[in-house]
């Protein structure tokens, strides 16, 4: 590192505070946040006090801190998903590089805004897909790349939502209506398209996509249920009790966080709940009171619970790709079949099986160094962009900045549109130089 890079940062929820943000506090000689805007006073006030950023640098808004001069090299964009395009032009700008957590946006239109806006103005914009910079799937990348496997032909990958992860960010959640943040492609899987674009490193020609809403609507809820879930006659037989959730259950809820001490950005989800108070009856007021106590069959959620995604990429190779919310358990799962072998992974156990035909199995633990977030590619994402920054070596050493990003957001849209017009076949340029896009 050459000099510290300073830092403003546009939302202050668990990817503004609890990643970027952070990193101050992991690497303080790399980078130190100057300013910070967000609407909730108490996350204002922490940033003060976990940050040293001066009160008359902590705004209520993003626009309020975009219309200051310059106050910093970098602008961190984690605000909401269908913010993220006008806050990142008007930070560039004023002169800021970027880091725009993912999605850029749900809208084709905007991301190319976003990207053509960088290069008028030669500003480094790096975007949040991290899942390249774990261990795993750099391992994956590195055997493809050692030609260990031969030549890739086919990919079959799946996202392992989990019933209470889908019942807590895209039923009761922010990310519950597409036409509010994105359609569940961009907002949980656009990290999955971009590895398939990045482990194969070709271009994706065509797709077609199925999927719908099956589970979490009035229909389907229990006979008896009510709409919230504390006064529910049901809830002793119901997965997607918010009381099970976010109180009890020994994997999410508040009674382990408190008996394990747990800091703010270590108590995610219940977090999200109460920011700044994490204790048992601030939980049992939100439940009582908040979106996330409420029944999940009686929200005003529209997103997909299920979709399938296939793919022909350049040169034959084609891509199965699944994401479920009914799932016990969390992670992404990934099967790449080349000509010479194949290579078998799982993100939750950082393991990587590789296989050469006819011979046996290498077993390789990958689980080395930081792992912390999202398997250990949050914290080297921002190593690797601060590097670029204060070394001069340029976005060109990125591996996620905003052009290599624009192909997945495409893979998105086009899979969407597919989806929304009864699995047709997409042809990705045709889409793009028709501007299909507009009529999302």
């Amino acid at each position: 590192m050459k000099r510290k890079i300073t830092v403003a940062v546009a939302g202050l929820g668990n990817r503004g505070n609890d990643i970027y943000a952070h990193y101050q506090l992991v690497a303080p000689d790399e980078m130190q946040v100057v300013a910070v805007a967000d609407p909730i006073k108490g996350k204002r006030e922490a940033a003060q006090r976990l940050y040293g950023v001066s009160s008359e640098n902590c705004f209520e808004t993003a626009e309020e801190m975009l219309e200051q001069p310059q106050l910093a090299d970098v602008c961190v964009i984690a605000t909401q998903d269908k913010q993220h395009v006008e806050h990142g032009v008007k930070a560039i700008q004023k002169g800021y590089h970027l880091i725009c957590e993912k999605p850029i946006s749900p809208s084709i239109e905007e991301c190319l805004r976003l990207q053509n806006t960088a290069h008028e103005h030669h500003r480094v914009v790096a975007v949040g897909h991290v899942l390249r910079y774990t261990p795993f799937y750099s391992k994956i990348k590195e055997v493809i790349e050692a030609g260990v496997i031969g030549n890739v032909v086919t990919v079959q990958a799946m996202e392992h939502v989990t019933y209470w992860h889908q019942a807590h960010s895209y039923v009761r959640g922010n990310w519950r209506r597409s036409e509010e943040t994105s359609p569940m492609l961009f907002a949980k899987c656009c990290h999955d398209l971009d590895i398939f674009v990045w482990l194969i490193g070709k271009k994706c020609k065509r797709v077609s996509s199925y999927g719908d809403l099956y589970l979490f609507k009035p229909e389907m809820a229990p006979e008896g249920a009510s709409v919230r879930c504390l006064d529910c006659p049901v809830k002793d037989t119901c997965p997607y009790d918010a009381e099970k959730i976010y109180v009890t259950s020994e994997l999410t809820g508040i009674r382990k966080v408190i008996r394990e001490n747990r800091t703010q950005n270590a108590a995610w989800p219940v977090c999200i709940l109460s920011p700044n108070d994490l204790s048992e009856e601030a939980i049992y007021r939100e439940l009582r009171e908040g979106p996330y106590g409420r029944c999940v069959y009686h929200c005003d959620n529209n997103v997909v619970d299920h979709q399938v995604v296939n793919m022909e990429f350049e040169d034959h190779v084609t891509v199965n790709f699944m994401m479920t919310a009914f799932t016990s358990k969390g992670g992404r799962t990934i099967h790449v079949c080349g000509t010479k072998g194949d290579i078998v992974g799982n993100l939750s156990d950082n393991k990587v099986t590789v296989t050469r035909h006819g011979e046996a199995s290498e077993v390789i633990d990958v689980a080395h160094g930081d792992m912390s977030g999202h398997a250990g590619g949050d914290n080297r994402l921002i190593h690797d962009f601060l590097s670029a920054l204060s070394e001069e070596e340029g976005e060109e050493n990125l591996k996620t900045n905003i052009d290599v990003s624009v192909q997945s957001h495409l893979i998105a849209a086009a899979a969407e549109y597919s989806r929304i017009h009864q699995g047709a076949s997409v042809d990705i340029q045709n889409y793009l130089d028709e501007e299909k896009y507009k009529d999302m």
